[in-house]
């Protein structure tokens, strides 16, 4: 297999290379440019270079950062090698970065490397059926996802994971079950169609997942309108014919500012005679009973006979 470098190499030369990649240059390429050994070694001992992984090298002998990290994992790995996991989620724009994190690579079954530190390998007997068409190589952004899925130790950080995904615009819930469909045995993989089908309802957060299943169905409460459009933003969960907004946010806000942000759009609801009942992540798996019950007070202000009922002995929703 060719490496994905070669042709910039054959077009632009080494110089180029190292740049696009950050000051990150390996032994393979700077002999396919015509380098000798000794050559190599000389910028090596005189301290002018760094060694990464064997035959990686950095080309300035100060602190790596994340993308040569990224790029010096790749050529350790070699031409049949791509970003994974969080590494590919991270570089498709699906999830934030996050430098803390290892760098995670893919693999073909049958190669064997040596492990190293920050770099995580799988290896995977589907390697080539799962990439995105892009350089330097990674997975699909579904594939992405569902790798991360399959090392997440609980639901919530699986189904956390693909609702911040989703929500970055980049992939689709119906394009993770299709590739789901691939995957035969997967942690959490038969509890994910339900999950996905909530997130294509409109559904951004597990905070909001949590609610859908904690407070509305396990309740019985009418199923709330997902992320309504109105004054040039968006509502989590909106009951028609009700006029009620439910606001989430599983952060603590300790900036002024967010503060004022939520009363002023709190304030707004209330111009359009909506009320708006704000929950925290606390709130919802903690206390969703009490959640509940104070939903239906409102709910039940316009239909006084709405149907509702406990989701244990104990439930005060009556």
């Amino acid at each position: 297999m060719d490496w994905w470098w070669h042709r910039q190499l054959t077009e632009q030369g080494i110089q180029a290379v190292i740049r696009s990649q950050h000051q990150i240059v390996s032994r393979v390429q700077l002999l396919a440019a015509g380098w000798t050994t000794d050559r190599i070694r000389h910028r090596i001992r005189n301290r002018r270079w760094q060694t990464i992984h064997p035959g990686v090298y950095s080309t300035h002998s100060g602190p790596l950062g994340y993308d040569e990290r990224l790029i010096a994992a790749l050529l350790h790995a070699g031409p049949d090698a791509a970003w994974s996991h969080y590494t590919a989620a991270e570089q498709l724009g699906l999830l934030k970065p996050s430098p803390d994190r290892p760098v995670h690579v893919a693999v073909p079954d049958h190669r064997n490397l040596s492990r190293r530190p920050g770099l995580v390998i799988h290896r995977d007997i589907h390697w080539a059926d799962r990439l995105a068409r892009s350089t330097p190589p990674r997975r699909t952004a579904a594939h992405a996802v569902l790798d991360i899925v399959g090392i997440s130790r609980t639901l919530d950080q699986a189904a956390a994971i693909i609702a911040e995904a989703c929500q970055s615009g980049r992939v689709h819930p119906g394009d993770i079950a299709t590739a789901l469909t691939t995957r035969g045995r997967l942690r959490h993989g038969r509890l994910l169609r339900p999950i996905l089908t909530d997130v294509a309802a409109g559904t951004h957060s597990l905070l909001e997942l949590r609610y859908l299943h904690n407070v509305e169905r396990r309740h019985g409460l009418p199923t709330g309108h997902r992320q309504r459009a109105i004054d040039r933003e968006f509502t989590d969960v909106y009951y028609e014919g009700f006029g009620l907004d439910v606001e989430l946010d599983g952060r603590l806000h300790l900036v002024p500012n967010q503060r004022w942000r939520d009363l002023d759009r709190d304030n707004r609801a209330t111009l359009r005679a909506e009320t708006t009942l704000r929950y925290g992540w606390l709130d919802i798996t903690a206390r969703p009973c009490a959640a509940a019950v104070q939903i239906l007070k409102i709910l039940r202000r316009t239909n006084p006979h709405l149907p509702a009922h406990p989701c244990s002995p104990t439930c005060p929703v009556r």
